[in-house]
């Protein structure tokens, strides 16, 4: 889009994301009419209120800016594809990894500083048998970690409330037997947990792959072999920086289109929210939308 053509925006805000933040909210709402950005603000506590008021002001803005933790925004991915509305992210969760790869986690502030000076870039989805997500789908360990992960617990704990859900996870994990097609070359393992990515971070700031991006038209998948409580406790180093893909147990592979069959149907979640169960079809929709970014890559 031309700088020239003015930024008409619609703001939708989850009202229990907003507590806490009101006079940042406020205070970078004026900046945003300061700049000349129009702002029509809409409070949506479900995705389905959030749909329709996309819907309803598509043919009336060029943004959406979506207040929220990652399953709020992920909600909104197929409507501002087929509405061909461009997204911005204000950090409003717990753990703000699509805001991480956008370079905007570290404040409202600075998610508010990028959407004046409106530095667009496409970014790639992720499709999860028909499902849209931006930042990781999980298998095993991580669907107990986000079954841990209550409102109760994120309130109390923000973000460290992941590694204490990682604790509580760890104690009632199991194997399981995977059979995966990675761009058409077949894997068998055992594992305790397997995760699919298309953005860079996941799980409150660990990384899917040292060099992922949300834009690199490419899927990374990893899958932790089954071994005992104090090795994977000297993994999480590695896990965290994305380091992980020359541990001997670990498996990590990248590609366009991954297939995962497990022996029995098991749950996938896919940004913090449940999606299907296996068998599960991966695909990459290179840039399939086009976000505000801090600082193109390009």
């Amino acid at each position: 889009m031309s700088p020239q053509i003015p930024v008409k925006a619609l703001l939708i805000i989850n009202p229990n994301s907003r507590q806490g933040a009101e006079t940042s909210l406020d205070k970078g709402i004026e900046h945003l009419h300061q700049a000349g950005i129009e702002v029509e603000v809409v409070t949506a506590e479900s995705p389905d209120e959030s749909r329709k008021a996309i819907e309803k002001h598509q043919t009336e803005i060029n943004l959406v800016i979506l207040g929220g933790g990652d399953g709020t925004i992920s909600s909104m991915a197929e409507t501002l594809m087929d509405c061909k509305l461009t997204l911005a992210v204000l950090p409003l969760g717990t753990a703000n990894d699509l805001a991480r790869s956008l370079g905007v986690a570290d404040s409202l502030e600075a998610a508010f500083n990028a959407i004046i000076a409106n530095h667009r870039q496409r970014i790639d989805l992720g499709r999860l048998n028909g499902h849209y997500f931006f930042n990781a789908a999980h298998i095993g360990l991580g669907v107990k970690v986000t079954e841990e992960l209550t409102d109760e617990n994120k309130k109390r704990w923000g973000v460290f409330s992941y590694l204490k859900a990682l604790f509580a996870a760890l104690a009632r994990s199991d194997q399981f037997a995977v059979k995966m097609m990675v761009d058409g070359r077949s894997h068998r393992m055992r594992s305790i947990h397997l995760a699919v990515g298309n953005g860079r971070f996941y799980g409150g700031g660990n990384v899917i792959h040292k060099d992922a991006r949300i834009d690199d038209r490419q899927l990374s998948v990893y899958s932790l072999k089954p071994q005992k409580l104090w090795k994977l406790l000297l993994l999480a180093p590695l896990l965290r920086s994305g380091g992980h893909q020359r541990h001997r147990r670990i498996f990590t592979a990248t590609g366009a289109e991954i297939e995962v069959r497990t022996k029995r149907p098991m749950a996938i979640h896919a940004d913090g929210e449940p999606v299907c169960y296996t068998p599960a079809r991966f695909e990459v929709f290179p840039e399939a939308l086009e976000a505000i970014v801090a600082v193109p890559t390009d």
